[in-house]
């Protein structure tokens, strides 16, 4: 595909290295020549310097062409006004960066009179996010498939968990119900068979359906029915999000921020919350705002570097549920190697929606991509097809389709059905079926298969 990225900041440079990874051919548009210019150095794409909204340089970087153009500069007016622009001017598709709250209820409208394919939000996107981890104590991800009904969780092995040492197989948990789809040793990701013997501290991720995985998780004491006292450092938009989606639940949120200004506008647009002014770093602040009774504390600063400094204080004074937004990616290897494990990156929510709207572009008449992230630090990918009929291993017995290694048929759900694939288990029409793989690009499904059928 022809693409075009307007702003190369974060979310532009991560969205640049995702798609020219894939294959795409990538146009980067900025003002910024130095911003510019280091991504051209470090990826395999064109750049041109500008203004996303001048019909000039959108012809310079060959708009007329192109199959989409992303727009993610730091204003959502200027990506509204660029959408319109490149749809005007030929543009096949295009997406728009939109992160104001005040445009949040008014999504639909944007898309039907700009012509914006898909509008993205980072913040609120990383909010619902959030919603989901702060049940799971301690655990690294949270992803849903079909519509809800299965999870895909990521955590670290404790040395209490009761799993240190056991084979797969030998996991009364896990009969017919859950499976550990891949684990990460030492840097190194595997694909296990059931005779893979888990260890302390291994990275792994579990699938199933939702309840199952709960119970699961309720057995390994890394579930909590309702958060109560969540403690949320920082006052920003995901904040305002986040506590707009767990209000809702009964819960008070208690925010602090250091900015004045802030606070009176958080008091305004979130009555029920509880807003202190004061720096979210100063261990006797949190001390005295019962830091030690939180069962969630959120560390959502502008700041990577305050956000990994409180979570490692929520952790030392036994806070179970520590959950860090962290901006730079070379900061998670970072945060991880101190303890952290619950990391949020609004950039890569963002990056893995559109990774997916783009594959469902390419590959819309076929056996479609319905959900796509990336899992263990990028270094492999869980993927959700719906399944058409030019699939062409439907109704044959797993255990008789040559699939790929590293690839792993984790999930098969028939209408309301949740299905841990056996080898004697089949796809069929209408399923949806998930798949872990190590290998990048998977649009197809038909793509696992090695060597054709057995």
């Amino acid at each position: 595909m022809e693409v075009i990225i307007i702003g190369a900041g974060k979310v532009g440079y991560t969205l640049a290295k995702f798609l020219s990874n894939e294959g795409d051919n990538i146009t980067v548009i900025d003002n910024n020549i130095e911003v510019l210019n280091s991504i051209i150095e470090k990826l395999d794409v064109m750049g041109v310097k500008g203004n996303g909204t001048s019909l000039k340089v959108l012809h310079e970087a060959g708009i007329s062409k192109s199959d989409l153009v992303i727009s993610v500069t730091g204003s959502d007016e200027v990506n509204m006004l660029c959408s319109l622009a490149a749809k005007k001017l030929g543009a096949k598709y295009t997406i728009a960066r939109v992160r104001g709250p005040q445009y949040s209820e008014e999504i639909l409208m944007l898309k039907d009179e700009l012509g914006i394919d898909l509008v993205i939000n980072p913040e609120k996107e990383a909010a619902l996010e959030i919603a989901k981890l702060i049940k799971f104590p301690s655990v690294r991800s949270v992803d849903a498939f079909a519509k809800g009904k299965v999870d895909l969780v990521g955590f670290t092995i404790l040395e209490n968990d009761g799993l240190d040492g056991y084979a797969i197989c030998d996991i009364k948990y896990f009969k017919d119900s859950i499976l550990i789809t891949g684990i990460e040793r030492n840097g190194n990701i595997h694909i296990p068979s059931g005779d893979f013997v888990l260890c302390k501290d291994d990275k792994i991720y579990v699938i199933g359906e939702h309840k199952k995985i709960e119970t699961f998780f309720k057995k390994l004491g890394k579930f909590q029915d309702k958060i109560r006292n969540p403690l949320i450092i920082g006052g920003g938009r995901i904040t305002h999000y986040l506590v707009n989606i767990i209000d809702k639940l009964g819960v008070t949120s208690k925010i602090i921020e250091f900015d004045m200004n802030k606070c009176i506008e958080l008091n305004e647009t979130l009555p029920d919350a509880i807003v202190i002014n004061g720096d979210g770093t100063d261990h006797e602040l949190l001390l005295s705002e019962n830091l030690q009774d939180a069962d969630a504390f959120i560390a959502l600063t502008g700041r990577d570097e305050e956000n990994i400094i409180t979570s490692l204080f929520a952790i030392n004074n036994n806070v179970k549920n520590v959950i860090t937004k962290i901006t730079r990616f070379n900061y998670n290897v970072i945060a991880k190697n101190v303890g952290i494990d619950t990391i949020i990156s609004p950039k890569a929510i963002t990056a893995n929606k559109i990774l997916k709207y783009i594959r469902f572009l390419k590959n819309k008449n076929k056996c479609c991509i319905e959900n796509i992230y990336k899992i263990f630090d990028e270094k492999a990918e869980a993927v959700e097809f719906l399944i058409k009929d030019d699939v062409k291993f439907i109704n044959k017995k797993l255990k008789d389709v040559n699939i790929m290694n590293d690839v792993i048929v984790a999930t098969i759900v028939r209408d309301d059905k949740i299905i841990i694939p056996s080898g004697d288990d089949k796809i069929e029409i209408g399923d949806r079926v998930i798949i872990i793989t190590k290998r990048d690009k998977i649009v197809d499904i038909n793509h696992i298969v090695a060597g054709g059928n057995k």
